[in-house]
């Protein structure tokens, strides 16, 4: 089945109206130069010039000069429109292979191997059913950008304007509190209220203790200080009995 599909497609490829051009001995291999053309394999004329244009690989400026040349030869030969065509088929074969040598040592020489390749891209004309299709979808594209742009013009004006908007947002005053914000405010104040109170309640019972160390340390000072006096006279009373002059 697969087979068969694609026969059936180059067999409709083959009765279309296009041209092709040649590239031939490239001084780059063929597996180069297949990496750009599977890029542009089956895309619009435009849009295949679009990715050469803009690709970083050295083949794509041998392929761009090639694609030019088979577009240019539909108009010419076929009188074709450039913008009704397509790559139709593009391939890569093997050229001859330039042999070089380089001195090695001992009397020896390295082979150098520099390939070639024979380029061919193919461009056929889009039928009417694609051409419809392509300028329904370009509507569309245009039609897009235009109510995108419509909005954003209708949307947001000048700069000025916005400006002018944003600022009266923010000078709107303020919503009023709600009663039930009022009476979250109010369990918040009693909570605060009960807090310091609790707080207070604590200050002064560290107060309390604190006076009552205190005196207790005077109490002890003073009776420590009457204590004294009375040993050193119970000594002096035991100095005259033993009659010491």
């Amino acid at each position: 089945m697969a087979a068969a599909s694609s026969s059936a497609v180059r067999g409709s490829l083959k009765n279309r109206p296009g041209a092709k051009a040649h590239s031939r001995m490239v001084r780059m291999s063929a597996s180069k130069a297949r990496v750009v053309l599977n890029l542009i394999r089956g895309k619009q004329v435009a849009e295949a010039m679009e990715i050469l244009n803009f690709s970083e690989r050295l083949a794509s400026e041998v392929i761009s000069k090639c694609l030019a040349s088979a577009v240019a030869n539909a108009e010419h030969n076929e009188d074709l429109q450039a913008g009704d065509l397509f790559v139709s088929a593009c391939f890569a074969d093997e050229g001859p292979t330039l042999k070089r040598f380089r001195p090695r040592a001992r009397g020896r020489a390295g082979r150098i191997h520099k390939q070639t390749c024979h380029i061919t891209v193919e461009v056929a004309r889009l039928t009417d059913e694609e051409l419809d299709q392509l300028r329904v979808s370009a509507e569309l594209k245009n039609e897009g950008r235009a109510s995108r742009s419509k909005t954003k013009s209708d949307g947001g004006g000048d700069r000025a304007a916005r400006v002018a908007k944003s600022k009266a947002a923010t000078d709107e005053p303020a919503e009023e509190p709600t009663d039930e914000v009022e009476e979250a405010e109010e369990v918040e104040e009693a909570i605060e209220a009960e807090a310091t109170e609790a707080e207070a309640d604590v200050v002064d019972t560290d107060e309390g203790s604190a006076e009552e160390a205190d005196s207790e340390s005077e109490v002890a000072d003073a009776t420590s200080s009457d204590e004294a006096p009375s040993a050193d006279g119970a000594d002096g009373d035991t100095d005259d009995d033993t009659g010491v002059k």
